[in-house]
């Protein structure tokens, strides 16, 4: 197999499937790409068999083939060649010849025979619109779980509901904490799948936005047996969905009540932050004490000392003290971009719900804290 390609090109390529190789090796081949050369065009596949991810890219091939090599030292090789034209040549041994201007290297391969296969889908006529997938994506993947003994909660929810009349797409993340819900309007005729719903993996989550920042056109997503994917005619990426129930994320969701504050998002945001400087390294926890149309933040640690900070909100609910994790309460605000937030309590110990003042789709619930 011979092929010359332009470096930025190849070096794109390589860039976008750094983050689906296999970093534990377990298995050598997973640590690979596999490159094929074909009708005048290369593709690029990787997968740690979760998550793939197979690209096309335009290029002169002297010689059809496939060979597989390491993602991560080609794509450091490649990366430090002069900005010239590269010439790829896999040869029958499975070594690589790299040439660029007068740089020469040789890499070992390994056979493309072992490689994993990737799953055929077709190009789908579900088109999302990009930003509203990303918006979404931004709302709720910080709060998936980190706990592999929690598989259930290392993605996030998916599903499709009719709500009022208007189909909704619905995105639902906890980590046991706080939960992260996002709902928007879809004009896609989706299949009985998103109606009972699913989860996708929080890695192939990641790769989904990284993909859709690289991108200027909408893409398409199906389901393909127990695979979620999403494609246009360049790019294919697939991930298999996670196994198991999501809690019933409708049971935690707090009703609104009378104790709802208008805060300004921003004064909020960097009190937390200052007031959170003295709190318990471990804990992050803030007191929260509220009143006619005042908000008390205070912090204490008996190693470092305390801290006090008051702002004027809009509120004329009950007298409520209640103690917060600072920082998930500061994940929470940083996606908002509302000016306003309100923050609903229902008493001194039941869990606080925070959406932005104009949007009650977008809805967050945090759990209190001892302190």
């Amino acid at each position: 197999m011979q092929f010359t390609i332009k470096k930025n090109t190849f070096l794109e390529g390589l860039n976008k499937v750094q983050g689906i190789v296999e970093k534990r090796h377990t298995i050598s081949i997973l640590a690979n790409v596999l490159i094929e050369a074909k009708n005048n065009e290369i593709t690029i596949t990787a997968t740690d068999l979760e998550v793939g991810l197979k690209s096309k890219y335009e290029t002169n091939i002297i010689e059809e083939g496939k060979i597989t090599v390491s993602a991560k030292k080609m794509y450091e090789i490649i990366k430090e060649l002069p900005d010239e034209e590269i010439n790829f040549n896999a040869k029958n041994n499975f070594w690589v010849e790299i040439k660029c201007h007068k740089s020469l290297f040789n890499l070992v391969g390994l056979s493309p025979d072992e490689f994993p296969k990737f799953p055929e889908v077709k190009l789908e006529k579900n088109s999302i619109d990009k930003n509203k997938l990303n918006e979404m994506i931004e709302k709720t993947l910080f709060s998936v779980s980190s706990d592999e003994t929690k598989f259930n909660l290392t993605g996030i929810f998916i599903k499709s509901d009719n709500i009022d009349n208007t189909n909704k797409l619905i995105f639902v993340s906890t980590d046991g904490h706080r939960l992260s819900m996002i709902q928007r309007s879809s004009e896609n005729d989706l299949d009985d799948r998103y109606k009972e719903g699913f989860i996708l993996p929080k890695k192939g989550i990641i790769e989904i936005k990284k993909l859709l920042e690289s991108m200027e056109e909408n893409i398409n997503i199906g389901i393909s047996d127990n695979n979620f994917f999403i494609n246009n005619e360049k790019t294919t990426l697939i991930m298999r969905m996670v196994d198991g129930d999501f809690p019933d994320y409708k049971r935690v969701i707090p009703e609104k009540g009378k104790n709802a504050a208008i805060i300004d998002k921003n004064l909020f945001l960097h009190a937390l932050k200052r007031i959170s400087i003295l709190s318990s390294e471990k804990s992050k926890g803030v007191k929260i004490n509220i009143k006619s149309d005042s908000l008390i933040l205070t912090s204490s640690n008996p190693d470092l000392g305390d801290a006090k900070e008051e702002i004027d909100i809009i509120y004329n609910g009950d007298d409520i003290s209640i103690g917060f994790n600072a920082k998930y309460i500061i994940d929470i605000l940083q996606v908002i971009k509302s000016e306003n937030i309100v923050l609903n309590l229902k008493d001194n110990i039941s869990p606080g719900r925070i959406n932005p003042e104009e949007d009650e789709d977008h809805i967050s619930v945090i759990m209190p804290m001892r302190l």
